[in-house]
């Protein structure tokens, strides 16, 4: 884990702008199933657990929301410093890596800052640590929308189990975001550093498999596919695209009430906006 003060650091730029403005377009109704509004002027958190798992499952939505003019910022639970079935791998130096590669994919996607908490590949587990860390990153950056895995999902048919570490990294970010960044009496310790409570307003899970929005990101499908090719490490020789154009199709398929003017691919969550 990184030292509290190393994590101030990483996030050091997002802390020299304005806070982005909010806009008009928080209108949209909680039942919709399309997300149309735009996120310009929103800051965006989104938290995995390794370097790739959003490129693989999110990136169109981030592309998209950045070209709009949100302020996206990413926060990596761990480096992945197991991520390779190489047998003379050294996960010191596959972290390094798999760290380039990830700020590199969030170049492509015009998300804003890429932090990493410094947590063991594999062995991440949902306690009250992590959830302070993740506390103190919410009150620092202050995000109006969070973006976190879906802790629900174990398992997917027969031949998925979901990785340990991205149900708890799904877990862990709701527990922060709900209730204990809102509330001022949980980890008051915090208090003393200047992070003041602080409520986000819209969360995303993804992954989820039983969502209930979804985003139209024809437009921004080749960016995406970029930024995950930009994951040499684990890409290898094999080429994402087909199975990405086919992932995003049958996404858009789902659409249960598709607009007429929806586009072939899209990205779908489970959605919350939080009163």
């Amino acid at each position: 884990m990184t030292d509290p003060s190393d994590q101030r650091d990483q996030f050091d730029a997002a802390d020299q702008p304005v806070q982005p403005e909010h806009t008009e377009t928080d209108t949209r109704e909680r039942e919709s199933p399309t997300i149309t509004a735009s996120y310009a002027g929103k800051r965006v958190l989104l938290i995995q657990a390794h370097p790739d798992d959003a490129e693989f499952v999110c990136a169109g939505t981030i592309a998209r929301w950045a070209k709009e003019g949100a302020d996206v910022h990413y926060l990596s639970l761990t480096s992945g410093d197991k991520g390779s079935s190489d047998p003379a791998a050294d996960p010191v130096k596959l972290a390094a890596t798999r760290e380039a590669e990830q700020r590199q994919a969030a170049e492509i996607l015009g998300v804003r800052s890429v932090a990493f908490l410094g947590y063991s590949d594999a062995m991440v587990v949902a306690d009250l640590t992590l959830r302070r860390e993740l506390v103190r990153v919410i009150r620092r950056l202050k995000p109006d929308v969070l973006l976190c895995m879906d802790p629900t999902v174990r398992y997917v048919g027969q031949g998925y189990i979901n990785h340990p570490d991205h149900v708890a990294t799904g877990e862990a970010a709701l527990a922060a975001v709900f209730p204990s960044a809102r509330d001022r009496m949980t980890f008051p310790e915090l208090l003393a550093e200047g992070l003041e409570p602080h409520k986000v307003a819209e969360v995303f899970l993804f992954g989820a498999q039983n969502p209930d929005v979804w985003v139209d990101i024809s437009a921004s499908l080749e960016t995406k596919l970029a930024a995950l090719k930009a994951h040499t490490s684990q890409m290898g020789d094999w080429d994402p695209t087909e199975m990405i154009h086919t992932w995003s199709r049958e996404t858009a398929e789902r659409h249960p009430d598709k607009p007429a003017d929806f586009g072939e691919f899209a990205e779908s969550f489970k959605y919350f906006k939080l009163d």
